[in-house]
């Protein structure tokens, strides 16, 4: 760790030359976004870096996702600031693209921590249903049917029971990825969380598809 801490003042001053050889090139900017942490830089000096990547690629998912941890009460944010971000990338996401799926990231933070209650406000409901409604116009993408998996967890924990339903069908029987194995077993973690959509939905018969544990 300490040599990994030695090498970051160098990798940083790497990326702020290949920005200079690429002024238009966002990469570069992902990497000092990243960096920033690991090198503790304090928010005066590493909100210029966030700034200079929005310039670039406002909507970047990778960067956002880095920005985001940076936020996070574990690193240099808190609960507030960390929810504030995740809440302005729902908001400012474009269509077609996943860029509201950081709000999801948002939620993991939080889940599992004593002293933080997942309350399901208006608020949060509010952001879930935005967060699905662009799902719904996402091109085929490689981080969306994990992203899914995450929305149908966090809906049907806020009691938004049909919404749930709904991702579960368009999930279809792949049970292998996170939040369900962070639960013990993720077939039966991911069949309970199904069922009890089903269940409180109050649906209709729907045909269960029998589970698979590879994750997607």
């Amino acid at each position: 760790m300490n040599r990994f801490r030695a090498m970051l003042p160098a990798a940083i001053e790497e990326a702020r030359q290949a920005a200079l050889l690429d002024p238009e090139n966002p990469g570069p900017w992902v990497v000092m976004v990243t960096a920033a942490r690991g090198a503790q830089y304090g928010r005066a000096e590493f909100r210029p870096l966030r700034d200079g990547l929005a310039a670039r690629a406002p909507h970047h998912y990778e960067g956002h996702w880095q920005a985001l941890q940076y936020w996070c009460a574990k690193w240099f944010g808190s609960d507030r600031l960390m929810r504030r971000f995740a809440g302005k990338a729902v908001r400012k996401a474009p269509k077609g693209s996943p860029l509201t799926g950081i709000y999801l990231h948002a939620l993991e933070e939080l889940t599992g921590r004593p002293a933080v209650a997942l309350s399901s406000t208006p608020l949060v409901r509010r952001h879930l249903k935005r967060v699905a409604a662009s799902f719904a116009e996402v091109a085929p993408d490689e981080r969306l049917p994990a992203l899914r998996h995450l929305l149908a967890y966090y809906v049907l924990r806020s009691r938004m029971y049909e919404p749930a339903l709904e991702q579960f069908r368009l999930i279809g029987p792949w049970c292998g990825a996170e939040p369900w194995r962070r639960e013990g077993g993720p077939k039966a973690s991911f069949e309970a969380a199904r069922g009890r959509a089903v269940k409180l939905s109050r649906a209709s018969a729907v045909p269960m598809v029998r589970s698979h544990g590879t994750g997607r």
